[in-house]
């Protein structure tokens, strides 16, 4: 166990009365939950699905009082796995992690060994988190998608909510491997930030062609989707033959309608990605994380700010009002 006895900051969400809300207290190590790796914290991350458990506006923390924060990357302090030892740098995401189980947002957490990768070689504990479970995601819906038959020489890959976290980094991993890289964005006046991830066209919400036919113009070969909703249903009617979506977020619905059509005479294939995987599969993502699919812009998709500052960088993310990936730098509170 970890020789660390002095009390440490933390930001707990609570439910009081009904009423979801968060704040920043001390835990002792005693506080922590079970698992068999301690880490000290380096950095969190800010992801949607964060903003929306610690203020409330989502049902995401299954367990109250729990430390937020669904990804973090630190320094192995003590760990009964043969798989790290102290002084490993690791990140920590997925599963239960910031949701029914303390997270990443206090400097220090401790998890079960399956919920740990190393980082890989020549990566910084800032670029890892800048990936972060949001990069993971991206990175494995692009491995399912390919293995689905996406390809350069295919056609256009679309890319909506394209200035968010999954869909930046999504953007930079399509565009370093060749893809012609579409962004939808309903903020226009990020089309430059786009851009430099490696977009190769930046189309406005607002002007993506419309229809409501069984089968609309094919479009795309392929297409990250991080809204649901009626944009995935546009999606399934606009994808070209054999083509392949790859459904990660539903920030414009839980639901949708389409008909059979795109499925049964384009071969449509939607693929849903989930992070919750097991250590192997892991394993293989991070690596090629650290290899043929590491992003090349991770400096200008992160914007780091202080641990104190957590709680209005939070409101941000609620609010629509952040781009790409804001990562809270635990260092500044241990």
């Amino acid at each position: 166990m970890s020789q660390t006895t002095a009390p440490f900051p933390a930001y707990l969400v609570s439910n009081t009365d009904g009423t979801v809300g968060a704040a920043f207290t001390t835990l002792a190590e005693a506080q922590l939950d079970a698992g068999d790796v301690t880490v000290r914290v380096q950095y969190a991350s800010i992801n949607f699905k964060d903003a929306l458990a610690a203020t409330g506006k989502g049902k995401i923390i299954r367990r109250f009082p729990c430390v937020g924060g669904i990804d973090a990357t630190g320094v192995v302090e003590s760990s009964a796995s043969p798989r790290f030892k102290a002084g490993d740098g690791v990140i920590v995401h997925s599963h239960g992690f910031g949701v029914s189980h303390h997270g990443g947002y206090a400097a220090r957490a401790r998890v079960p060994a399956d919920w740990v990768n190393a980082l890989p070689a020549g990566m910084t504990a800032l670029e890892a988190i800048t990936i972060g479970v949001a990069g993971y995601t991206a990175a494995l819906a692009i491995d399912l998608m390919e293995l689905n038959g996406l390809a350069p020489a295919r056609g256009k890959v679309l890319v909506n909510g394209a200035t968010g976290g999954v869909a930046s980094v999504s953007i930079d991993i399509l565009a370093q491997r060749g893809y012609e890289v579409v962004a939808i964005t309903g903020k226009p006046a990020e089309a430059a930030y786009l851009r430099e991830l490696g977009a190769a066209e930046v189309i406005a919400s607002a002007d993506l062609p419309q229809g409501s036919k069984p089968l609309e113009t094919a479009l795309w070969q392929g297409a990250v989707d991080s809204l649901g909703g009626a944009p995935l249903s546009g999606l399934t009617r606009s994808v070209q033959k054999d083509g392949v979506i790859a459904s990660i977020g539903n920030a414009a619905g839980l639901e949708f309608t389409t008909s059979v059509m795109p499925f049964i005479l384009r071969g449509v294939r939607l693929i849903g990605v989930n992070s919750d995987n097991d250590p192997a599969l892991r394993e293989r993502i991070w690596k090629r994380l650290g290899t043929d699919l590491r992003p090349r812009h991770l400096g200008r998709i992160a914007r780091v700010v202080p641990f104190k500052e957590l709680p209005g960088a939070i409101d941000a993310v609620a609010g629509g009002k952040a781009r790409g990936r804001t990562v809270i730098d635990l260092g500044s509170a241990a």
